[in-house]
């Protein structure tokens, strides 16, 4: 468990997690509203050497970032309703390919997420800390 105490820590410990990657995993993260998922994303990218600008694909459910080490698949699960959605934009394909996946709200559909996937579960501690849990 690691505890966080600004964004930029946040990102940070997204941006140490980037450095194990490797082609084909799938990151599955679980949290409340505002509790770093998507800064953690955000240094995660960093880490990989990707340049893009990060936000949450809430509305569109996936952003694609490449440029890195490594092409990043950015889900987000949030206001997915089924999981015959994520069929219509190829998700296996995804997670399966030549990137990495990193899923927010992944605990909303854990059925699609692979078996060997690595969970982070993130929990407000405080206004200004978060708990960040690496299983």
């Amino acid at each position: 468990m690691f505890t966080s105490a600004s964004v930029a820590e946040t990102q940070a410990a997204g941006a140490r997690v980037a450095q194990e990657v490797k082609v084909g995993e799938v990151l599955a993260l679980a949290g409340d509203l505002g509790t770093g998922k998507t800064q953690f994303v955000k240094g995660f990218t960093r880490g990989l050497g990707c340049p893009a600008p990060v936000t949450s694909p809430t509305f569109t459910l996936l952003h694609e970032y490449r440029g890195g080490r490594l092409s990043i698949y950015h889900f987000d699960f949030y206001r997915l309703e089924n999981v015959t959605a994520l069929k219509a934009i190829g998700f296996d394909e995804y997670i399966f390919g030549n990137g990495v996946s990193i899923i927010e709200w992944a605990d909303r559909f854990p059925s699609a997420i692979p078996g060997d996937a690595r969970w982070i579960r993130f929990h407000m501690l405080s206004p200004h800390e978060r708990a960040i849990e690496l299983e």
